[in-house]
């Protein structure tokens, strides 16, 4: 199963790429677990590191499915005013 992994703003910066893709991603898998394989040491688990994800362009919670194809993309809470 493989899955393309997208990292934005200050998450690319502190992952040290733009994205990876992942060839090996166990299954069943979801956007967390995809988390956890990414991040490794850097960036713990989801709710402590503040991140947001998106399956295919659409917001997705961590316990999400992730299916062979997809593409998830990881990145930092908006804020704005």
């Amino acid at each position: 199963m493989t899955v393309k992994v997208l990292f934005f703003a200050s998450l690319r910066e502190r992952m040290g790429a733009a994205g990876v893709g992942l060839g090996d991603v166990p299954e069943p898998p979801t956007v967390s677990g995809v988390w956890r394989q990414v991040a490794g040491g850097v960036g713990g688990d989801m709710n402590g590191a503040n991140v947001l994800a998106a399956v295919n362009h659409e917001y997705a919670a961590p316990d999400t499915p992730v299916k062979d194809g997809d593409e998830v993309a990881f990145f930092p809470p908006v804020t704005g005013g």
